[in-house]
């Protein structure tokens, strides 16, 4: 008989592991000892699990197997931006960046290997959807972002490639992975979820019950525009979106930021700062204005710092809570999917599934 398929240890939440464990008729709390030295400790290799025996080790190594993402590049930036660029086992290619700010130090995570929504302005899309990444695929870029820096970071965003909510069943692992007090320990507040608007996972997220930021990746103000921009809104429109989102505020989440990127002379008049602002009082949230960074193949042109500084005083003299986000790492592929797309051709067509 042929023995089962190995696992990868860091897919399983704990209580997943104490459910394996018993199935390999071993003590369910050695999974708390099992968390400590993968999170905690560091380990690599079941070897150093020196608290549990060497026949425990051994069955565990026979069914568990251990993967991290293998760098393949990594670029930096002088104003500090570092991006990252991963090998799955598969041959697949994923991007992690590390954004300094003062004493913060922030990483954009991917969960999806190239996205299925293809948004106009974002290089993540251009090569179509490869996969989802597994839980043990998206703390692997924290692990070894971690590991390499010799610290902790300080936030975590969920704004790589990919759209998190679609792969949310993996991203929620993730999250309880990297929450509970026997993982990574990571305050809830610490961490950001952004979404294109996929609300089929919207009330998933909301029963996730934890103080977790969320990011709406908006764009535009009128759903005419916002169908050209983002596809995903044929979908799920702009009225179901902010409805969506305003549900989940009632269910005791965070305040609510708009993720907004100003293209010249497409969504950057004052008609849409004034939509902006209404969608932003109604949400009670505040607004990340961001210029947009070139992309091969659109042809969006980035505005100019006094378009940008009018657009964000109509929105503060309409009291919304606004910051504009500097455009880091123009230097090193500044969009997302930017460094990865020279990769993901070689992978082959995207896979037969759902549409967007």
């Amino acid at each position: 008989m042929a023995p089962p398929p190995q696992i990868d240890i860091r897919d399983l939440t704990l209580d997943e592991l104490r459910a394996e464990l018993a199935a390999m008729e071993e003590r369910p709390f050695r999974a708390v000892q099992i968390f400590d030295w993968l999170y905690k400790r560091r380990a690599a290799r079941f070897e150093d699990f020196s608290s549990l025996s060497k026949a425990l080790r051994e069955k565990l190594a026979a069914r568990i197997a251990f993967r991290l993402p293998e760098l393949a590049d990594k670029l930096s930036s002088p104003d500090g931006t570092t991006r990252f660029l991963f090998r799955l086992a598969d041959g697949g290619h994923i991007e992690s960046v590390l954004i300094p700010a003062g004493r913060r130090l922030t990483v954009c995570l991917s969960t999806q290997v190239g996205c299925r929504f293809a948004c106009a302005f974002c290089a993540s899309g251009k090569h179509g959807f490869k996969r989802d990444l597994r839980p043990s695929e998206i703390i692997g870029q924290v692990l070894f972002l971690e590991t390499a820096l010799g610290r902790d970071l300080t936030n975590y965003v969920f704004m790589g490639m990919g759209e998190p909510l679609d792969n949310w069943t993996n991203v929620e692992k993730a999250i309880s992975i990297m929450n509970t007090p026997e993982g990574l320990g990571i305050a809830a507040r610490r961490m950001t979820v952004s979404t294109a608007g996929f609300l089929s996972a919207f009330k998933r997220l909301e029963a996730l019950d934890l103080q977790i930021n969320l990011s709406i990746s908006l764009h535009a103000v009128t759903d005419r525009l916002r169908d050209r921009l983002m596809p995903i809104n044929r979908r799920f429109p702009l009225e179901e979106l902010v409805a969506a989102a305003e549900s989940y505020i009632r269910a005791g989440g965070r305040m609510i930021t708009l993720e907004y990127i100003v293209i010249r002379g497409l969504n950057d008049s004052l008609d849409d700062a004034d939509g902006l602002a209404g969608i932003a009082r109604r949400l009670r949230a505040k607004v990340n204005l961001i210029a947009y960074s070139k992309v091969e193949g659109a042809a969006f042109e980035t505005p100019a710092e006094a378009d940008i500084a009018r657009f964000r005083r109509w929105l503060e003299e309409r009291k919304v809570n606004t910051l504009v986000r500097l455009s880091k790492g123009a230097d090193i592929a500044a969009a997302c999917g930017q460094l990865a797309g020279r990769f993901l051709d070689k992978a082959g067509p995207p896979p037969a599934g759902r549409k967007p």
